[in-house]
C-alpha cells in the first residue's frame, strides 16, 4: 500500500496560495470542451469500436424533475409539481434507450448502473418500474453489477426503498448537505434529523449493500460549530461513503442562488477551519480520504480499489470498475467512450426533437487525439493513486514513448519542480507523489499535465477548494 493513501494533511498557506478554478478532471479533456459542432457519425463509429473490444458497459440515467428548488443545486433540473410531466419524458426516454440498444452489441455486459438527476424517486414505483424493466429489456448486466440511485430522503417511505431493492438497486445515495435547521431553511431543503436517521434505518433494513451521503460546507449560517456537529451526526448514520463538497456560489451561472443571502455565506476563512475539522474529525471516525472531497470507510470498496491501485474516475466520480464506455441516458447526460465525449440536449424541447428526428440527442461532443489519451492517463493515475511510477506507468497501459517520461513531458518538468518546491509533490526520477500536504490540491498537480486551461478557467470551474 502506499503510504500516502492513509493520510492527509492540511496546510492552510498551501491551500490560500493554490485556491484557482481548475477543472474536477471527471474526464480529460474537460467537459468545457465538448462542442456543438461535433457530429453524430463520431459516436456511432466510437461504438462500433468498442463493440469489436467488447468493452464493458456502464448506463447513466438522468431523470430530471424536481419538485421544489434546492438553492445551493448545480444540477440540470426542471422544477415542477406536475407529475404528468414525467409521462412523456419516460416515452421518449425509451426511444432513446432502444436506440442506443441498437447500436450496442448486446453481448458486453453492463457492469455498473446509476440513476441521476434531479431526483429519481419523483417517479412513482410503476413509473420506476417501467423503466427498469425497459432498460433491462435492451441491455444485459453482469450477475454482481453495480446498480445504484440517488433518492431525496424527503420524499420517501419504507416501501419504496424496498421496491427499490427488490427491483435490483443494491447501493443508494441521498444528499444531507447540513443537519441545522436554519442552514436548511437558507437553501431551502428543510430535512428533520428524525427524518433522516429514519431513512437511514429503512435503507439498512432494506438491505443495500452501500449508502453515500452528500454534505456541503460553506452554506449560509454554517459555522465550525455547526458543521462539527453536523459531521458528528453523519457519522452516527454510519454511511459507506462520505462527499464533503465546497459550495461554489456562481449565482451568474445558476440563477436560483440569487435566493441565497449571500451576507450569510462564511468567510473564506472560516470556510477554511471547517474544511479542517471535516478532515480531522472524519478521519477520527476511521474514514478513510479518497481524494477532493470523498471519503470512505477503510474495508469499502473504493478505498481497498485505492489502495490496490485499482482505482477509476469518470464523469460519475471515482469508481471501482475497469475502464468501461459509460451511457448517458435521458436528457442532458454524458457519455463517455473511449476517443469519445458526448452530452445530450439539456432542453426538454431539444431532446424531444431529436428523437422525433431520429437522430441521437446529442447537444455537443469531443473526439480524443492521441495526445488528449495519454494525458488523461497521465491525470487520472494521479487523481487516483495520488503517485505516478513512470515505469510501471508505461507497462500497465502498454506505452512505449520514443523518448523517456520526463522528456515527453519536457515542458511540465518547470510547473512540477515549483509543485515540489511547494511541498505538493515529490518528484524522483521514477516517480512523482503526492504529498499528504498536496492531496487537498491533487486538481492543481493534475492541471500541469492539462492542454486546455487558460483564461476561460475563471469562469469554468469552480475553485480547488
Amino acid at each position: 500500500m502506499n503510504a500516502l493513501i492513509s493520510t492527509v494533511e492540511f496546510d492552510a498557506d498551501l491551500l490560500k496560495k493554490y485556491d484557482r478554478p481548475v477543472p474536477r478532471y471527471t474526464s480529460y479533456p474537460p467537459a468545457t470542451e465538448l462542442k456543438p459542432e461535433f457530429e453524430e457519425v463520431g459516436f456511432r463509429a466510437s461504438i462500433a469500436v468498442s463493440n469489436y473490444k467488447k468493452t464493458p458497459l456502464s448506463l447513466y440515467c438522468h431523470i430530471p424533475f424536481c419538485e421544489t428548488p434546492c438553492y445551493f443545486c448545480g444540477c440540470n433540473t426542471i422544477i415542477t409539481q406536475r407529475k404528468t410531466l414525467a409521462e412523456p419524458y419516460l416515452e421518449y426516454l425509451t426511444r432513446h434507450i432502444r436506440a442506443m440498444a441498437e447500436l450496442v452489441d448486446t453481448s458486453r455486459l453492463v457492469n455498473q448502473m446509476h440513476w441521476g438527476g434531479g431526483t429519481p424517486n419523483y417517479l412513482s414505483l410503476p413509473q420506476v418500474d417501467q423503466l427498469w424493466n425497459t432498460i433491462n429489456r435492451y441491455f444485459r448486466f453482469e450477475e454482481n453489477a453495480e446498480v445504484s440511485i440517488e433518492v431525496n430522503p424527503r420524499f420517501l417511505d419504507k416501501n419504496y426503498l424496498l421496491f427499490l431493492k427488490d427491483l435490483g438497486f443494491n447501493r443508494i445515495s441521498f444528499g444531507i448537505q447540513d443537519f441545522n435547521p436554519k442552514v436548511q431553511k437558507a437553501v431551502n431543503r428543510i430535512q428533520p434529523e428524525a427524518m433522516l436517521f429514519q431513512v437511514m434505518d429503512w435503507v439498512r433494513d432494506a438491505g443495500f449493500e452501500s449508502v453515500n451521503v452528500d454534505l456541503i460546507y460553506g452554506l449560509p449560517f454554517q459555522t465550525l460549530e455547526t458543521f462539527r456537529d453536523t459531521i458528528y451526526k453523519t457519522t452516527q448514520l454510519d454511511p459507506d461513503r462520505i462527499a464533503v463538497f465546497n459550495f461554489a456560489y456562481v449565482p451568474w451561472l445558476k440563477p436560483v442562488q440569487r435566493l441565497i443571502p449571500e451576507e450569510a455565506l462564511p468567510p473564506a476563512s472560516e470556510k477554511m477551519d471547517i474544511l479542517k475539522m471535516a478532515i480531522e474529525d472524519l478521519g477520527a471516525a476511521d474514514y478513510q480520504f479518497i481524494g477532493m472531497d470523498h471519503f470512505a470507510k477503510p474495508n469499502d470498496e473504493l478505498a481497498i480499489a485505492q489502495r490496490e491501485g485499482q482505482l477509476h474516475r469518470n464523469f460519475q466520480g471515482y469508481t471501482t470498475k475497469p475502464e468501461s464506455d459509460l451511457i448517458g441516458l435521458g436528457m442532458t447526460s454524458i457519455s463517455m467512450l473511449h476517443d469519445v465525449y458526448t452530452q445530450n440536449h439539456k432542453r426538454l424541447k431539444d431532446y424531444y426533437q431529436a428523437i422525433d428526428s431520429h437522430q441521437l440527442p446529442i447537444e455537443k461532443g469531443v473526439l480524443l487525439s492521441a495526445e488528449d489519451i495519454l494525458r488523461r492517463m497521465v491525470i487520472m493515475e494521479l487523481m487516483c493513486q495520488f503517485e505516478l511510477s513512470k515505469n510501471e506507468f508505461e507497462q500497465k497501459y502498454h506505452l512505449k514513448f520514443d523518448c523517456d517520461f520526463d522528456e515527453y513531458f519536457a515542458a511540465e518538468q518547470v510547473e512540477l519542480h515549483q509543485l515540489e518546491a511547494d511541498g505538493l509533490v515529490r518528484l524522483s526520477p521514477n516517480h512523482i507523489e503526492v504529498t499528504p500536504a498536496g492531496r487537498l490540491l491533487v486538481r492543481n498537480v493534475a492541471a500541469v499535465f492539462d492542454t486546455y486551461l487558460s483564461q476561460k478557467a475563471v469562469n469554468s470551474f469552480s475553485k480547488a477548494i
